[in-house]
């Protein structure tokens, strides 16, 4: 039904006055909307800047938690990365390869040529152990998000923008005590020993595992990502483990971490970066 308008003769009818206070809080009321549309405005003009246009931001890589009963199952083992190039070559799989993995699985371009370089080395060196980059990311992310831990970010030379150093193993509630054992080298604590790099070693397993992944003749650096990822290649294939079985993996994980619950999410991480490397 339409409502006729009232005759142009007729008078409105007053409203009922607000008084002073009234009007003053309306006023302050339309300025807060109005700031509200101007702050509003100003976050979608940089949302749109950042992403681009028509383009929304990606979500992050989904790792879902998978609980598996230690000893049941092994991850997959992703794919196989193809070799790096030569230095005089002008291609290199191995690039190619970690850019698009990386793309997917949000590890930086560096971690995964870590992972899968310690991989291809443990091909030759203890074939029989069977690691995979896959289960490297899988430590890595649990350990310091692959380098890159609290805003932290990888460089070319492979190390982190700022030395990773973990608490002190001073025996605290839930901390294991370990007594400084190579006068504070490695962590810069002379009282205390500390899980140092990407993978988080403490200096006397590092001292047992470590080589430099290059082969330059430097001494093996713990920060950097490809002399910490073929460390930890080495102390998983210790023992003749196999981790291409379930026992064998879970052996190989708990030895690096007793715990249950850090062996299921590094299982939760290896599973999704495989099955992320074995899509193509």
């Amino acid at each position: 039904m339409v409502v006729p308008p009232p005759p142009k003769t007729s008078k409105p009818e007053p409203r009922p006055g607000r008084g002073r206070a009234g009007d003053l809080f309306g006023r302050l009321v339309l300025v807060l909307i109005l700031l509200a549309v101007v702050a509003g405005g100003a976050w979608a003009l940089a949302t749109f800047n950042r992403s681009g246009p028509g383009q929304a931001a990606d979500p992050p890589f989904p790792v879902p938690f998978l609980a598996v009963e230690p000893g049941a199952a092994a991850p997959g083992p992703g794919g196989e990365a193809p070799p790096a190039g030569q230095p005089q070559s002008t291609t290199d799989p191995l690039g190619a390869w970690a850019a698009a993995l990386s793309d997917k699985t949000d590890i930086p371009v560096r971690a995964l040529r870590a992972y899968a370089i310690a991989d291809l080395a443990m091909r030759t060196q203890a074939p029989a152990c069977r690691v995979s980059w896959a289960t490297l990311a899988g430590i890595g992310r649990i350990e310091s998000h692959h380098g890159t831990i609290g805003g932290l970010r990888l460089g070319e030379d492979g190390r982190p923008s700022r030395p990773i150093i973990g608490i002190p193993l001073d025996g605290s509630p839930g901390v294991k005590a370990i007594a400084d054992s190579d006068g504070g080298t490695l962590d810069g604590d002379t009282r205390w020993d500390r899980a140092v790099g990407p993978m988080q070693f403490i200096p006397t397993t590092w001292a047992r595992y470590a080589v430099r992944a290059n082969g330059d003749g430097q001494d093996p650096d713990p920060q950097n990502i490809d002399d910490a990822a073929l460390a930890a290649a080495r102390y998983l294939c210790s023992g003749g483990r196999d981790l291409g079985t379930g026992a064998g993996w879970w052996a190989a994980v708990l030895a690096y971490n007793n715990s249950t619950e850090y062996g299921q999410n590094v299982y939760s991480g290896a599973d999704a970066y495989a099955r992320a490397g074995n899509e193509g």
